[in-house]
């Protein structure tokens, strides 16, 4: 009988330390799995703020596309259905033209509270639009706030009988409009001589820059800048397919190259031998004309 019962009290221990590893490699796989979640759901959260980051637009004029629920209540034929997006301190503003003179206010917002006193109306102003045939009108046009790019929001309107009404608008596909206008020596109307010009370097990892003012030469029409780089290490450059290089053999590297224009971003390529291998590196430079000096 002792026997028996020692017996079975062992055989019951056996057990209970059998099933003891799978109970913890079950609650090992469970933690697993939970920390597993947490880590995909804090990397979406990391991919949502990236992807809001990136949808931030830079300051500068765009052309986009204004979209509205009405007939009635849109961007005149002319612009094809787009208003200039201007975006300041990160506001963004975008005008656009309408069909007619049909609205004479605009407010953010619905009709009811376009009603109450102190609301705060868009005012008109008068734009010429030109059609595909030739011909030309003059329309209301109205600078509109813009919450957001993509998202649906509520404008009010009031026609010439007194009338508001509700109209939902969104903001979509902005392009960014190159402004600047490349202007020449002869534009500029430049006599031959040494001058002295702001420019500006974009690019790159954004660590290299280049001295500024920058020494500029006029001879026989044509202008030609000195490049000096911030590092010794550019060994040429390329400027409209022509290789460039060094005019100097000690300290930054120099360079003479010419400029094909001003007030524009001129497109260069800078090799760099500050790596372990040589790479071209694609940069801009954008000489200021409205500070150009005469060298003293």
């Amino acid at each position: 009988m002792k026997r028996s019962m020692t017996f079975f009290l062992s055989l019951i221990c056996a057990t209970a330390m059998m099933a003891a590893p799978v109970a913890m490699a079950a609650e090992t796989e469970t933690e697993t799995a939970a920390t597993e979640m947490v880590s995909e759901a804090e990397t979406e959260t990391g991919s949502e703020t990236e992807t809001e980051a990136e949808g931030v637009l830079e300051d500068g004029t765009y052309t986009a596309e204004f979209d509205t629920d009405s007939s009635m209540f849109h961007v005149n034929e002319a612009n094809e259905g787009k208003g200039v997006l201007t975006v300041k301190d990160g506001e963004m503003t975008i005008h656009i033209s309408l069909s007619g003179k049909g609205f004479l206010n605009l407010f953010m917002g619905t009709s009811e509270d376009a009603k109450k006193d102190g609301a705060e109306l868009l005012e008109p102003t008068t734009d010429t639009v030109t059609y595909k045939d030739g011909t030309s009108e003059e329309v209301y046009g109205f600078d509109i706030p813009v919450p957001a790019i993509d998202e649906e929001f509520t404008v009010a309107a009031i026609g010439k009988k007194g009338k508001w009404y509700d109209h939902k608008v969104s903001v979509k596909n902005p392009v960014k409009e190159d402004g600047a206008e490349k202007k020449t020596v002869a534009d500029l109307n430049l006599e031959d001589g040494d001058y002295t010009t702001e420019v500006t370097l974009e690019g790159g990892s954004g660590r290299a820059t280049v001295d500024s003012p920058a020494a500029i030469t006029i001879k026989d029409g044509e202008a030609t800048a000195t490049i000096v780089w911030s590092s010794p290490n550019y060994d040429y450059m390329l400027v409209d397919g022509e290789k460039y290089e060094p005019v100097n053999i000690e300290g930054n590297s120099t360079f003479e190259i010419p400029v094909d224009g001003f007030d524009y971003p001129m497109e260069v390529v800078g090799d760099t031998v500050a790596m372990s291998e040589p790479h071209e590196i694609e940069y801009t430079l954008q000489f200021d004309s409205s500070t150009m000096e005469k060298a003293e």
